[in-house]
């Protein structure tokens, strides 16, 4: 219910306004985005890398409106793979947006988008990861990753336990392609959702094994210490299972987590989004976790 309700409050203007305009709305961005360039987002990474952590970029954007748009993302994307590319002391990965590169436009909009930037990628041995968006995206999505897989065998897929079709849509999947398993953090309609945290957490768990069973790299991505205690006691049970598994973290969320567990010898790896559209990210940042809004208020508050 908070969730559904912090979600509700961030579409309105006033709140935008708030979070866009105001010096606690900018520092509120900055502990979660790494910066509005590329530039900006290597330097975070460096920063990372040299915290013996490994790093995905995300140039932050979704839903275009227009075939320029998705051509500017497009771009936007071949720079991350050359700059990539050029940094090879960076752990780098990439991760796709595919509304961003028109997929509400259509499935073959989108691919003569996605096909470009999986050239440059196999061309630099990059690899890339693609995003899972909200429910209704899902098939779409799926088709991609199916192509992508024939043009780049291993490019990867975001699966949400919270989605109760996650289930099946497992044993889709192309074979050996890797999968960075989150929770979720859309606001969905309540049919196409589990309706607990410790549902969705079993989900997720099962989820795991499944895709470990069946040959997947996976991504572990979550902060859930309880969770990632579990994953880590399982891979430890199983011989040269951390060849396909590593623990993936948001930047700026637990980062007491993040460098415990790269402490302890885990492979970690950080999420680093960046860019200009920054708010939808944020938001769901702020409903994921009410301590992230508390922040927020709190110096909302200390500047008046």
């Amino acid at each position: 219910m908070l969730r559904s309700l912090i979600l509700g409050i961030a579409h309105a203007r006033w709140f935008r306004r708030l979070a866009t305009g105001t010096a606690p709305g900018r520092a509120l961005a900055g502990r979660f985005v790494a910066g509005e360039t590329l530039v900006e987002a290597l330097a975070v990474a460096r920063d990372l890398t040299d915290q013996g952590m490994r790093v995905m970029l995300n140039h932050l954007g979704e839903n275009v409106d227009s075939p320029q748009a998705a051509l500017e993302a497009r771009e936007a994307y071949l720079a991350e793979i050359a700059a990539a590319a050029a940094a090879p002391e960076l752990d780098a990965i990439l991760s796709l947006k595919l509304t961003q590169l028109g997929l509400d436009d259509s499935v073959d909009a989108c691919w003569a988008n996605v096909e470009p930037i999986l050239a440059d990628a196999a061309a630099t041995a990059t690899v890339v990861m693609i995003d899972m968006e909200d429910h209704t995206t899902v098939d779409a999505t799926l088709e991609i990753v199916r192509r992508a897989n024939e043009r780049l065998p291993g490019t990867g897929v975001a699966i949400q336990a919270y989605l109760r079709r996650s289930a099946d849509d497992v044993f889709g999947l192309p074979a050996g392609c890797r999968v960075r398993l989150v929770k979720g953090a859309y606001l969905e309609p309540h049919d196409v959702v589990l309706g607990s945290k410790a549902e969705v957490d079993a989900n997720l768990r099962r989820l795991f094994a499944t895709l470990l069973a069946r040959g997947h790299p996976v991504d572990v991505a979550t902060h859930d210490p309880a969770l990632l205690e579990a994953v880590a006691e399982r891979v430890d049970a199983i011989e040269d299972a951390w060849s396909r598994v590593e623990f993936q973290m948001l930047y700026g969320v637990r980062r007491d987590l993040q460098r415990r567990f790269a402490s302890q010898g885990y492979p970690v790896r950080v999420y680093i989004p960046y860019g200009t559209e920054w708010y939808p990210y944020l938001t769901r940042r702020l409903a994921e976790r009410p301590a992230n809004l508390w922040f927020f208020l709190s110096n909302l508050v200390r500047t008046r």
